[in-house]
């Protein structure tokens, strides 16, 4: 039996526009792929670039960040900083060693819940014909030097997360 590949995708998202356009996507019961899961920040423009490479370090097959439209940020500027931000970013993900075409970046204000539900099925699309992301496999082993190290770290993970 073959098994199909489903995307994990992590989405980073503005509380005040996209996060409420994805809500009234879900009240208006717009259909939309269960890929995605939903991380919602004050504004894109305070999400680090860290949490971009944890998110594929942990799994991640695909990455969006979305936020509201040029101009109508809560924040006053925090899209901007966003933007400009990710465009040096981007550059930056294919020198750690992941694929830039696995991120995606996105405007979707309060009242575009359908907007939202395209954007989101477009990059669960777009990522499950890329294939699995497995390269973060190869970040984690790099900071262990035997599969014992990474087993013993991982128990030692969950037990401090059960506490």
């Amino acid at each position: 039996m073959e098994v199909k590949f489903e995307p994990k995708i992590v989405a980073f998202v503005c509380n005040w526009c996209t996060y409420t356009g994805a809500d009234l996507a879900g009240t208006s019961r717009l259909k939309q792929q269960p890929n995605a899961r939903l991380i919602r920040v004050p504004c894109t423009g305070r999400i680090d670039p860290v949490f971009i490479i944890k998110a594929f370090e942990n799994g991640a097959d695909g990455v969006l960040v979305s936020g509201c439209h040029p101009g109508d940020c809560h924040y006053n500027a925090g899209n901007f900083h966003a933007r400009r931000r990710w465009i040096f970013f981007k550059s930056l993900l294919d020198f750690v060693g992941i694929d830039s075409s696995r991120l995606f970046f996105s405007w979707v204000s309060a009242s575009e819940g359908k907007k939202w539900v395209d954007v989101i099925n477009n990059v669960i699309d777009t990522v499950r014909e890329k294939g699995p992301f497995n390269a973060y496999k190869k970040f984690n082993r790099e900071n262990y030097k035997s599969d014992a190290e990474l087993v013993s770290a991982s128990k030692e993970d969950s037990k401090i997360n059960s506490e």
